[in-house]
């Protein structure tokens, strides 16, 4: 019986053996019809006391597992309610839960466990596969939001007459060039006479002839250079390296983007304009921030 007990509940059980032991012990020296008495009444206090240890014993194990599932229960309703789609199935599921906690049949206790485990499993695996693909269609849309971004940021420093760089981004790269400490030249170009060719031809052809100009400017600078229209008929190129470099550079370019330009306005005879300018280089290197 001790064995059994001890088998059955260790925690408890142990010391029922033990005791029953004892009066094994006693019985085997002296199997007097009195001390056989005195044992059996013995015997029957131990087993009540045992009863009733193994009973709280139980009971205290039924209690915590019915705690644990009342508080999976309530966490199961939060998770679903993130997700109407899954809302109904974890209120479902957090009703059995709490319905298992009323159970006194540990045996039927596991077996339904073991069914709300497997049931919240699928949930969760269909819930995260679910959300996977939310996250891969949220990653497309901010995509496709970032190339829009991204198109409209070119478009905003772009110059929209002349399609280089306008004052602003001419502004940036200064002030990039200067907190980073890089070695940079500013090339000011201003064209000689424009206000007299916008007043000769028209506003038409002086916006075609800074197209022209612009074009000129930009193929002719390296792939390093930054070309902008910095207002009206002035421009700017923002030139890597040292002094010496850039004067050699520029002048090289002064000499090809001014000279003739040829306009054709319509069913006008073409506008042959003769383009001259001021040029001036400035080293960057120790210069104040640029202020617009």
């Amino acid at each position: 019986m001790g064995k059994v007990a001890a088998q059955t509940c260790p925690s408890i059980g142990a010391g029922l053996e033990t005791d029953l032991q004892g009066l094994e012990r006693r019985l085997a020296t002296d199997p007097s019809t009195e001390l056989v008495k005195r044992t059996q009444k013995l015997v029957e206090i131990q087993l009540n006391e045992w009863g009733v240890h193994a009973s709280g014993h139980f009971k205290a194990q039924a209690d915590e597992v019915k705690e644990l599932l009342i508080a999976l229960a309530k966490t199961a309703d939060p998770v679903g309610s993130r997700d109407e789609g899954y809302s109904s199935k974890f209120t479902a599921l957090s009703g059995r839960l709490a319905k298992i906690a009323d159970l006194q049949d540990l045996k039927q206790i596991r077996s339904s466990i073991t069914e709300r485990v497997a049931e919240l499993k699928t949930s969760v695996d269909q819930m995260t596969r679910d959300n996977r693909q939310l996250v891969a269609q949220l990653k497309a849309g901010v995509s496709t939001y970032e190339t829009k971004l991204k198109s409209a940021e070119h478009l905003a420093l772009k110059d929209q007459l002349t399609n280089v760089v306008n004052r602003r981004c001419v502004q940036e790269r200064i002030r990039s060039n200067m907190e980073q400490g890089q070695e940079f030249c500013a090339a000011m170009i201003d064209l000689n006479g424009f206000k007299k060719i916008n007043d000769t031809y028209g506003h038409l052809a002086g916006d075609e002839l800074l197209k022209q100009f612009a074009t000129e400017l930009n193929q002719n600078s390296r792939s390093g250079d930054l070309v902008g229209r910095w207002g009206g008929d002035e421009f700017i190129v923002v030139l890597p390296g040292n002094l010496l470099c850039a004067k050699a550079h520029i002048e090289r370019v002064q000499k090809r983007v001014f000279g003739k330009y040829t306009i054709n306005e319509g069913s006008q005879k073409p506008i042959v304009i003769y383009m001259e300018g001021l040029l001036g280089l400035l080293n960057g290197i120790g210069a104040k921030p640029w202020k617009s």
